[in-house]
């Protein structure tokens, strides 16, 4: 008897008020990593209308404007507007940051005969699957390629009269496993007063829903734009943003666990972010490797110490060979210490800005080190 479940996934545009933030966060760790690969940062930001604020601790030797970051950033989201309650000329923006506590520094500094060690205690899970190239659960890859459509029709003028903030979600029906069908696709999208909600609504469908679901769309297909019937109000005049508050959108779209940590507005050294990169990329070579067609890694870390207090993978009775050979394979070849992840995936550089909206997995980018597959065939080797 075939087996039905469903699964959904939402994304975020880069014009959400969360997703600003995560980008300004983010922003202020490429500026300062450009000038110190060695800087340590963890600045939150919030906004609200008309307002931007950016607090936090920061031990470095270079320096962030913070006023030109957040402007720079506003600008190309798109909120250039004071219609859509923020501008990027007249937005306040406050600022408080100041020096990273010594007694959190002595921990993960690296001193002589004692590597560095985590900058925090915590848990971090990395996921793979083999059901869409990008090694990804499908609800959350289209949830992703809608919202990134959203704002290239936005930005090219495809659309008129669309806002930046908006929003997507998709449920997909499987049959044994295996995604087959969406059943239902959800689009929030901001506008103006001077739009039709029909017209819109028939233009999402054409020139964004449609070349992006394909086949997966049937004539049983729910679709829903702006339920509501009217999203004018939008960005942080329609709701306060927060750094770090949309961590499934960020990883897996609800399929499979999460450690609870933020990654935007930390450095490398923060495991909440290296250790979960490094968790995708320990999971993703399991599964290019054929080892499995699903897999999950926890990793553990306690703060000042290096090595992980535990190293778990999970195939989900997925895997072709016993999986103690695949655990064995992985602790042979992945210290997955923080000095190990930082090197390995060459984290000290300022590439994190870009992985503040639409994901930090699945993604096709030379820079998300985290997403090569180099490792699939030493583990193939060390298991077959």
């Amino acid at each position: 008897m075939t087996k039905i479940t469903y699964v959904t996934s939402e994304s975020v545009t880069e014009g959400h008020p969360d997703k600003i933030c995560d980008q300004i966060s983010d922003a202020i760790v490429d500026s300062l990593l450009a000038q110190d690969p060695y800087s340590r940062v963890a600045v939150e930001t919030m906004t609200t209308t008309g307002l931007v604020v950016v607090a936090g601790e920061v031990t470095t030797t270079g320096f962030a404007d913070v006023q030109r970051i957040v402007r720079r950033k506003l600008r190309e989201i798109g909120y250039t507007d004071p219609t859509f309650g923020i501008d990027c000329e007249d937005a306040g923006v406050l600022v408080s940051i100041h020096g990273q506590s010594p007694d959190i520094a002595q921990g993960v500094d690296e001193k002589s005969g004692k590597e560095q060690g985590a900058g925090d205690q915590g848990m971090m899970y990395g996921f793979a699957c083999s059901e869409t190239p990008e090694l990804m659960p499908l609800p959350i890859v289209l949830a992703h390629r809608l919202t990134e459509k959203l704002a290239f029709c936005r930005k090219s003028g495809i659309i008129k009269n669309i806002g930046p903030d908006g929003k997507s979600q998709v449920s997909v029906e499987y049959q044994d496993n295996v995604p087959k069908r969406i059943t239902a696709v959800v689009i929030a999208c901001q506008h103006t007063e001077d739009v039709s909600e029909e017209v819109l609504k028939q233009e999402i469908t054409e020139k964004v829903i449609r070349p992006v679901c394909g086949h997966y769309l049937d004539a049983n297909t729910k679709l829903h734009i702006n339920a509501t019937g009217k999203f004018v109000i939008g960005g942080p005049e329609g709701d306060t943003g927060v750094t770090g508050r949309k961590i499934i959108v960020d990883t897996y779209g609800g399929v499979g666990r999460h450690g609870g940590g933020a990654f935007s507005v930390k450095d490398p050294s923060k495991v909440d972010r290296s250790g979960a990169y490094a968790a995708r990329y320990v999971a993703k070579n399991i599964v290019a490797a054929g080892l499995a067609d699903k897999c999950e890694v926890q990793l553990s870390y306690a703060i000042g110490v290096a090595r992980p207090t535990s190293v778990n993978v999970d195939t989900f009775g997925t895997a072709k060979v016993p999986e103690e050979k695949i655990v064995a394979a992985v602790n042979k070849h992945c210290p997955l210490t923080p000095k190990w992840i930082i090197e390995t995936l060459q984290l000290r550089r300022p590439i994190y800005q870009k992985t503040a909206a639409y994901g930090h997995f699945g993604r096709h980018d030379a820079d998300f080190t985290w997403e090569r597959t180099d490792l699939a065939e030493i583990l193939k080797q060390e298991c077959l």
